[in-house]
């Protein structure tokens, strides 16, 4: 089923603590992506039976794999904890993709493993269901992630607020390294793992950056990059992770651990939404900020291996750091000059972002839904008749009409033909995400009624998030922002 070639289990053993998941009393599958197991080469069809279940819930090991539960430390919302690690995980191992990229196959939930720190190891179905969407949904949308292959029921209960259906995550992960992963061995000064680790990481993540002479270094400067590019697409479709906690940063790039995340409905810079977030550290507008403070704990923890002196190390991590703000402004302006339809003219890009900053001023002034806004402003392009429709958005229509008259004469600056402009801003601009209220909608039928009916829809609209499905009109409901009695103003970790 799975062609496993496992490169970090031949890494140190301090890397790593070998251990088996721990078997459930009856596995069954919920979901197989089918197409990401034929993407991997894995052979979907084998798996979608009894033995398949037996593997996703842990209780059988397939040939070739190397159980691990990985070992990283990490700042969760601004203080260090020197051990954390896969406390409900377990890597499975790797298998290279039709592509040829690697990717790593870890069950979540499996189990205690030496880094529990009094944990069960067990993952509850909703947490499971919520990953499953959203990561697919980011996957749709374009946007770096881990994907989901497989959840399963375990058959057996979890006590969180009371008793809970179990269940078992299989993610894919381009890796599981972590910004966590070095700040371990920088917190045990282990100058010789921290080289390791960079070495792996550059030729695994970066290959065409190796040879550079400067291992730790080029990697500093590819995983800065990686980074302002991922929260500049976050930013772009309204995207809230909930614990951006350096454990939850990648050096892949990729967004990872989908606990208390969730996407805007009405526009806000200040939104939080995971329950443990208090003080609004990891809100919407404040995700560039806190990256670029993740971002330097890494070159924190990398400075052993920059250079002999700490002095020239703190140099060069500060001359890669400064990197960091006009990579994101670039991303980030690009994002939203497609979402406004705007080209990439220089002569205009004072003016584009004056008009863009106007116009989020304008959106939280008046509340306005994020996603639908942007969606029906591509119709707008397209035919100025639809202005209506927008303006309807607003509890003022003439706030948006005052905009979009200047938005409007900025069009008009560039021989581009309204349908095509309409067209190119379709496919940046979603007409689904995974709401809030659906996503609880589907927790709750599977949790309290056993139905997945409602997981598989949702599924299948995200997973089409620029389609507008009129071969299904009765999707069209998947769109709408949330009732009052539907919004959703908290979510929740699933450990």
């Amino acid at each position: 089923m799975f062609l496993f070639d496992n490169s970090y289990s031949r890494l140190p053993d301090r890397f790593f603590a070998r251990v088996k998941p721990t078997a459930v009393r009856e596995p069954r599958i919920v979901k197989l992506n089918a197409a990401l197991a034929a993407e991997l080469g894995i052979d979907g069809p084998a798996l979608a039976t009894l033995e398949g279940a037996e593997i996703f819930g842990g209780n059988r090991i397939p040939e070739g794999a190397e159980p691990l539960a990985l070992a990283y430390a990490g700042h969760q919302f601004g203080s260090f904890v020197p051990q954390l690690g896969d406390g409900r995980a377990v890597l499975l191992g790797e298998v290279v993709s039709k592509a040829g990229l690697r990717r790593d196959v870890q069950l979540k939930g499996a189990g205690r493993t030496p880094y529990s720190r009094g944990g069960d190891g067990r993952a509850a179905l909703g947490p499971v269901l919520r990953e499953y969407v959203v990561s697919e949904a980011m996957a749709a949308l374009g946007i770096p992630t881990t994907r989901a292959l497989a959840a399963v029921t375990t058959g057996e209960p979890v006590a969180r607020d009371g008793l809970l259906p179990g269940a078992i995550f299989t993610r894919v992960a381009a890796s599981h390294i972590r910004i966590g992963t070095f700040q371990l061995l920088a917190a045990r000064r282990d100058r010789e793992g921290l080289a390791t680790l960079a070495s792996y990481a550059l030729a695994r993540h970066y290959p065409s950056a190796v040879g550079t002479g400067n291992d730790a270094l080029a990697l500093l400067e590819r995983v800065i990059d990686a980074q302002a590019s991922l929260v500049a697409r976050w930013l772009g479709v309204g995207f809230v992770h909930g614990v951006m906690n350096t454990d939850n940063t990648t050096i892949s790039g990729e967004t990872i651990d989908y606990g208390p995340c969730a996407l805007l409905d009405e526009y806000d810079p200040d939104k939080t939404f995971s329950s443990i977030d208090r003080g609004g550290r990891y809100a919407f507008a404040n995700q560039p900020r806190i990256m670029m403070w993740n971002l330097s704990r890494l070159a924190e923890a990398l400075l052993p291996v920059i250079a002999e002196g700490e002095e020239e190390a703190v140099r060069l991590a500060r001359e890669r750091l400064d990197r960091f703000v006009p990579a994101f402004d670039a991303a980030h302006g690009a994002v939203v000059r497609a979402k406004l339809g705007l080209g990439d003219r220089p002569d205009e890009a004072e003016g584009d972002a004056v008009l863009a900053t106007d116009l989020y001023t304008r959106l939280a002034g008046e509340s306005v839904d994020f996603t639908l806004f942007f969606r029906r402003l591509c119709a707008c392009a397209a035919d100025g008749a639809a202005d209506t429709r927008a303006a309807d958005l607003f509890a003022n229509p003439l706030v948006f009409h005052e905009w979009a008259q200047r938005w409007r004469a900025r069009l008009g600056r560039e021989s581009i033909a309204p349908g095509v402009r309409a067209a190119t801003m379709r496919a940046v601009n979603p007409a689904f995400i995974p709401r809030n209220h659906r996503v609880e909608e589907v927790i709750v039928a599977a949790v309290a009624h056993e139905d997945f009916g409602p997981f598989e829809t949702l599924l299948d609209v995200v997973s089409r998030p620029y389609d507008d499905r009129a071969d299904r009109p009765e999707l069209a409901r998947y769109a709408d922002p949330p009732k009052d009695e539907e919004r959703v103003v908290e979510t929740f970790c699933g450990t």
